[in-house]
């Protein structure tokens, strides 16, 4: 069985207030993760966010060199998008315990003024079940040195929650949603405020 959400009819019309991105960072043609990244897009949009969404599988990064990946056309165009967001959701794949090494990359050659001061929110994808804190390195590293803001919820699935390319789960599905409403919360309200 597939999980279908809920339709959300302008639920949240205080989201449109602000600019979201949807970052999906796994290079792998069948992820899991892309799946969460469309279908949190998907969530955003009905929710009538103003929300862009960024494939680092089509629009692949340069590694960190320290030096010439700074300027690579495809790492301007992600600062680009990382400045226009208030709120990003970074959807990504689990590996050996740890965050798969493109969104680690993705936030080497960005740097600070891409995501300083931004709200962030997870959405993990794992072969299974005990690497639920992998993305705990990657979050401490966004909070301290960048000053983002991270959201206290993120989801994390694993590959049984998948079927035939589609997210099958329907707690999983409802944790999105609770990611999404939680981000929202949060951006509208820093940005109210500062």
């Amino acid at each position: 069985m597939v999980y279908s959400h809920p339709k959300v009819v302008n639920a949240g019309a205080t989201a449109s207030l602000v600019n979201y991105l949807v970052l999906s960072c796994s290079l792998n043609p069948e992820s899991h993760s892309r799946i969460l990244a469309l279908a949190a897009l998907e969530r955003l949009q009905q929710r009538g966010a103003k929300v862009s969404f960024h494939d680092l599988k089509e629009s692949p990064l340069p590694q960190c060199d320290d030096d010439a990946c700074y300027d690579h056309p495809n790492t301007r165009t992600l600062k680009t998008h990382l400045a226009a967001a208030d709120g990003i959701l970074v959807a990504l794949p689990v590996y050996n315990f740890g965050v798969g090494s493109a969104a680690k990359n993705a936030v080497e050659v960005t740097g600070e003024q891409a995501w300083g001061d931004k709200v962030v929110g997870f959405l993990c994808a794992s072969g299974g079940g005990r690497a639920y804190m992998a993305v705990m390195s990657l979050a401490n590293s966004l909070m301290l040195d960048f000053r983002s803001v991270i959201v206290p919820r993120f989801v994390y699935s694993t590959s049984g929650d998948f079927a035939n390319g589609q997210l099958a789960n329907q707690e999983i599905g409802e944790r999105v949603d609770g990611l999404v409403t939680e981000l929202v919360r949060f951006t509208v309200a820093l940005r109210s405020n500062g």
